[in-house]
């Protein structure tokens, strides 16, 4: 029996090796430990020295440790599409994704199958692994993770927990967020760019503005200002928020930003002591920009 302890829900229970076995119990994540991906190809649309011109080779996992109301990528994070795989299968994809060029492999929301991540990574890649999290992570489980992943891009959603239990069924986000963030700089240190634009190694901290939530934001700034100095870790400001999932069940979200709200947080951004890092027009906000879970690459 092996009990899951692997995201902060800890919920204990003895997860099925596949979706398949009755036997044992399902825990947050509502999935088994066999790897469940949904698409894999090559992405344009993270940060430029993520994607580069090549791209970052995207692996889409299906199910998510948290539960935002919100998700972008519903129908896999909740609705459960995407096809179960083998651990040799995943290498396969790693590889595959490498030789149409990828400039990474991009593991997206990988957290509830970090045992099967940490198999397929028994072998070095050629390439950066980035390690592509809602930042609702366990220190112990990360420090598994180290010298396995390079680069760390996790969210940092809420400062207000009372909203990450509102919206995302995440209790003590910020603290566990916080926490599991500094824990990724200490394994991986300062950010490093190569010649080519690519980042080799290093944090960045994402931050998704939610509307009428300026002072969440403006936390999340004075903490990243607040525990990094310039040249440590970068910092992205994402103005892509469009009303998915059950968005429309809670009506102060199910809009999109204001230009007014974005500026008014660009503006703060601005004058705090973060210099390293990303902004997004307002054009982002659009539901182009999500990917369509096919199963392709799989």
């Amino acid at each position: 029996m092996t009990l899951c302890y692997v995201c902060p829900h800890r919920c204990g229970v003895d997860r099925p090796e596949n979706m398949a076995d009755t036997n044992g119990c399902f825990g947050s994540c509502g999935v088994g430990l066999a790897p469940i991906v949904a698409r894999a190809g090559l992405h344009m649309w993270e940060e430029p020295i993520i994607s580069g011109t090549k791209g970052s080779g995207t692996v889409f996992f299906s199910g998510c440790n948290l539960h935002c109301v919100f998700c972008q990528n519903y129908d896999i994070s909740h609705n459960g599409f995407g096809k179960e795989i083998t651990i040799e299968r995943l290498k396969e994809i790693y590889h595959e994704l490498i030789a149409k060029g990828a400039h990474n492999i991009n593991l997206v929301t990988p957290t509830h199958f970090t045992e099967a991540v940490l198999k397929s990574l028994d072998e070095p890649l050629p390439v950066p692994v980035v390690y592509n999290t809602s930042g609702f992570e366990t220190q112990d489980t990360l420090r598994r993770l180290k010298g396995k992943v390079q680069i760390y891009l996790p969210d940092l959603k809420y400062s207000d927990d009372i909203a990450a239990i509102k919206y995302s069924n995440a209790p003590s986000y910020f603290r566990t967020a916080t926490e599991a963030i500094k824990e990724m700089y200490r394994q991986v240190g300062d950010y490093h760019i190569g010649d080519d634009g690519i980042m080799t190694k290093g944090v960045i901290i994402r931050h998704l503005i939610m509307p009428g939530m300026l002072d969440n934001s403006k936390r999340i700034i004075d903490w990243v200002a607040g525990n990094f100095k310039p040249g440590q870790v970068m910092f992205s400001l994402m103005h892509q928020y469009v009303p998915c999932g059950r968005a429309a069940d809670y009506p102060e979200i199910n809009r999109k930003v204001t230009d007014a709200e974005y500026k008014e947080l660009e503006n703060y951004l601005m004058a705090s002591t973060i210099e390293d890092g990303f902004v997004q027009e307002g054009d982002s906000a659009c539901e182009d920009f999500i990917p369509c879970f096919d199963g392709s690459g799989v």
